[in-house]
């Protein structure tokens, strides 16, 4: 197939085209090497140098202190939700848990294999719509880390700030909206995110961690599941996803040529913006999920009358070329993807559709 059709992919989503475009020119052999970024040594000097542009593009995006290291592993957000509770939880063995949708409750279930968890605020009674105000949190002064899931994929809710939590380390999953935007990352003491959202492929997970947090790290945990090993070892414990390590280099070169995080964020509100004034002026015929302070940037969900209906969009569409619309099946619905590598004009084509559809449908 010649012509890329818009993909609106929870993840693994959309990549750069002039990423991809980057990585054929480079993907049978890489300049000066003779061999391809799939076969080079991870102990070679090629593939340091790729390794450290990756992690200053990474630096210098969010604008990282040298108070924090930054590493990439493998196992995806979910061995991180066992992680973090094995590092950070000692020598209390407690943490607050906020959970504003289904990967929040993930995580809380592998924390509680740790230790005691205290839900300081559960937004299953308003079926995960919105993220809790400050006044409904109820925390745990002495808890070992408070933590909360940034962007909810399947009900598309975000928190369009942090919450404020004093004295006790902040920790969050910002797997699905890492890079939309510029963040403090002096807030926390450790973020987490799968690449395959707005970095790069599957396959490799970005963590962030603030280096007085490796104290509580034990030594009587598993090598691999211990941070202090990646910190030391520069992520090359074990072989690295090079591959992806290779294309998220490519990513923050497309991010900072783009202007930085502060234009990548403009361009992510003028999209949703897009969408959701598509939904909110038919008339009720589309219907939002999350309440409107609550929406997020990155999943626009949304449901029509019957599901009889929304079958007959989602199968129309994909023959129209928007293929990924589908809901995650645990909740059902419509669910456009527009991360940060998803173009405008897919957006604009999209709500030409919808409205399209409405008119032959309504």
């Amino acid at each position: 197939m010649e012509n890329r059709i818009y993909n609106f992919s929870a993840g693994p989503a959309v990549l750069p085209e002039e990423v991809l475009l980057e990585a054929q020119k480079e993907f049978f052999s890489l300049p000066g090497v003779g061999m391809s970024i799939l076969e080079i040594s991870h102990r070679s000097k090629t593939y340091d140098a790729i390794h450290q542009e990756a992690k200053e593009g990474i630096k210098k995006l969010l604008n990282i202190s040298d108070d924090y290291a930054i590493l990439f592993l493998q196992g995806g957000a979910s061995l991180q939700f066992s992680m973090v509770p094995l590092n950070l939880m000692p020598p209390k063995n407690k943490a607050d848990f906020i959970i504003n949708g289904s990967w929040g409750k993930k995580a809380l279930k592998e924390a509680k294999r740790v230790g005691t968890v205290n839900i300081a605020a559960n937004m299953e009674s308003v079926k995960f719509k919105r993220v809790p105000k400050q006044e409904e949190l109820n925390l745990d002064p002495d808890a070992a880390y408070v933590h909360f899931t940034s962007n909810e994929t399947i009900e598309g809710v975000q928190w369009h700030n942090e919450p404020e939590v004093g004295n006790i380390p902040l920790v969050c999953d910002a797997s699905s909206d890492i890079l939309h935007k510029k963040i403090d990352v002096n807030k926390y003491a450790l973020i987490y995110a799968g690449a395959q959202k707005n970095m790069g492929p599957s396959g490799v997970t970005l963590v962030i961690i603030r280096k007085d947090m490796l104290e509580r790290s034990q030594d009587s945990l598993h090598t691999m599941l211990n941070y202090k090993t990646h910190v030391e070892n520069d992520s090359l414990y074990n072989t690295p996803n090079t591959f992806g390590i290779y294309i998220i280099k490519l990513v923050t070169k497309w991010l900072s040529n783009l202007g930085g995080l502060d234009a990548m964020y403009e361009m992510n509100k003028k999209k949703a913006l897009l969408l959701y004034d598509c939904i909110d002026q038919s008339g009720g015929y589309y219907i939002g999920h999350a309440e409107k302070e609550s929406r997020s940037l990155m999943n626009v969900t949304f449901n029509l009358a019957t599901p009889e209906l929304e079958k007959k969009l989602i199968d129309e569409a994909t023959k129209a070329g928007f293929d990924g619309l589908k809901g995650h099946r645990s909740v059902g619905g419509l669910r456009a993807s527009i991360y940060n590598a998803f173009p405008l004009k897919g957006v604009e084509d999209l709500v030409s559709f919808m409205r399209d559809f409405q008119q032959r449908n309504g």
